[in-house]
């Protein structure tokens, strides 16, 4: 059996996959740890991992390989990898941002080395280059060489794949759009991590909650269901979030020369029909020497395309 999780903002979620299967079993969810000391993300994987083999009936030392697929950003400490996310880690903005605790980064793959061993291979990546490995070998990406995963959810990621090599930088960081400017430094709302008007501060899901609760849209779900309702004041809202993170997806179309984009994530897949016109509108609009046959397309795998980021790393 091999170990798939799959770390998010807002939930943590563990499944097994036997040996060249395709197949998800005994998968456990439950919202991420925020609150203890540092290690206590690790803890909760493990404590998750024990459930699941529990239920499979066998020991965790059954287990032959882990893949790890999590929001990051990532830091490196004594050669393993560290997650410095401002969706998780409370003290990287300060106290405004209502999490309950002042980590700036948490250890995670130096604790499941420590647990399984040299024997069992772990493997941490972010998970939208992750999600974007799994899209391209059963998604919506199958076939391109030079293409991006987004997500739209709690925060916003991008995997990136150039000529067919999926890009990964120094730390593993490569693709953090999210955290990259799409306003000017001095003006905007400020994002967990700590930027003041970056995309991940304008139009994630949690910045939704930020900026529009005074208006009567206490979260992302209850805006984009007002806007589908014919709310002028939400559909405003909706429109102009669209525009922002289509300008985001244009950068990364012309930096890049894309052929196709994939996008997944709770806040756009839950409302893709009602996003996803818009978006590729605001992307076809500019520069069509660039964007000319350029492709958005909901992530393949669906809602199940973190699940399946963890164990694309398997494989």
């Amino acid at each position: 059996m091999r170990a798939c999780v799959d770390i998010g903002g807002t939930k943590l979620a563990v499944s097994l996959a036997e040996n060249g299967s395709r197949q998800l079993l005994h998968r456990r969810a439950e919202p991420t740890e925020k609150r203890g000391a540092p290690d206590a993300v690790a803890r909760q994987v493990l404590r998750l991992l024990g459930d699941v083999c529990a239920e499979a009936g066998m020991a965790p030392d059954a287990i032959g390989g882990v893949g790890v697929s999590s929001c990051g950003p990532f830091v490196m400490r004594r050669g393993c990898i560290e997650v410095s996310t401002p969706n998780i880690c409370g003290g990287l903005a300060g106290a405004d941002q209502g999490l309950p605790n002042d980590w700036t980064a948490f250890p995670l793959e130096a604790p499941l080395r420590a647990h399984f061993g040299a024997s069992v291979p772990v493997r941490v990546e972010n998970d939208c280059v992750a999600a974007l490995e799994a899209e391209r070998r059963w998604g919506a990406l199958q076939g391109v060489d030079d293409c991006a995963y987004v997500t739209w959810s709690t925060g916003i990621g991008m995997g990136l794949c150039v000529g067919g090599r999926v890009l990964r930088g120094k730390n593993g960081n490569a693709g953090h759009g999210g955290h990259t400017f799409a306003s000017g430094p001095a003006e905007g709302p400020i994002c967990g991590c700590g930027n003041v008007g970056d995309l991940e501060s304008l139009v994630s899901g949690t910045a939704m909650t930020r900026r529009f609760a005074a208006q009567g849209f206490h979260d992302a779900a209850g805006l984009l269901e007002a806007a589908k309702a014919g709310n002028a004041q939400a559909g405003a809202i909706v429109d102009e979030l669209c525009r922002i993170l289509g300008r985001g997806l244009f950068n990364v179309v012309a930096l890049l020369d894309l052929q196709a984009v994939s996008l997944g994530g709770s806040v756009f897949w839950h409302h893709r029909d009602h996003l996803l016109p818009r978006l590729q509108a605001e992307v076809a609009a500019h520069l069509p020497a660039l964007t000319r046959g350029v492709e958005l397309r909901p992530a393949g795998l669906r809602d199940t395309v973190g699940d399946y980021a963890a164990l694309a790393l398997l494989d």
